[in-house]
């Protein structure tokens, strides 16, 4: 796991099955740094980056240190507001937890940001979470990312490193996501899933979900357990 991973429960000892979904815009409704970036007053031209990012325009990584710069001297309190705001997609939850009672190992990996996603997280009784940090100095974003940045590469690495200590294999891991980022991780899954998705996700997918329940996705988390 890279350095950015730090929420893990124990490992499972006979899983039924990997589900990895990505969190802005799948698992959540929202994109994390745009409701952060709303405190700072440049959710407009945040948003215009994270759009172009998750069409594929941009390199991901690059993008997201443009948009955390942004956030330059922003107090670090409003963190707990923007957690106070999240709204998981309808159906997001219920899956996490109707998977985890048939022993689906669950993950989070994210392009978004631990100190926004991990409370949740815990609520919904998530495996593992796997996202970035912003760097904070004396109660201030610096404007920097603290550690190694997720993106689509470091997706991939997490699905992979997670199916190989849980010793399933790739038929039975099922990874969602909407953008380009979530690209090798939801073509590298058994059954990759793209939700309400970018073109740039769609043409790698096993299966293209544009409806509002991510619930939707059940029937194919059976038919992986079943191979």
């Amino acid at each position: 796991m890279s350095a950015a991973t730090d929420r893990d429960s124990p490992l499972t000892a006979t899983a039924t099955g990997l589900l990895v979904s990505d969190v802005d815009s799948t698992f959540l409704t929202q994109e994390v740094i745009e409701l952060v970036a709303e405190h700072a007053g440049v959710r407009d031209r945040v948003e215009e980056i994270t759009t172009a990012a998750m069409r594929g325009e941009l390199d991901f990584a690059q993008s997201l240190r443009a948009r955390v710069a942004l956030l330059e001297g922003l107090d670090e309190s409003v963190l707990a507001a923007v957690r106070e705001v999240l709204v998981p997609t309808p159906g997001a939850v219920e899956l996490m937890r109707r998977a985890r009672e048939v022993g689906w190992v669950t993950a989070l990996v994210s392009g978004g940001f631990h100190e926004v996603i991990d409370e949740l997280a815990a609520q919904v009784g998530i495996d593992h979470v796997v996202a970035n940090r912003f760097e904070i100095e004396g109660g201030r974003f610096t404007g920097r990312v603290s550690g190694p940045i997720i993106d689509g590469a470091a997706k991939l690495a997490v699905l992979e490193n997670l199916a190989a200590r849980h010793g399933l294999p790739r038929r039975r891991v099922v990874a969602m996501g909407d953008g380009a980022n979530d690209r090798a991780m939801v073509e590298a899954a058994g059954t990759g899933i793209a939700f309400r998705a970018k073109p740039a996700l769609r043409e790698v997918a096993d299966v293209a979900l544009d409806d509002e329940s991510l619930l939707d996705a059940w029937p194919h988390l059976e038919a992986a357990a079943a191979r």
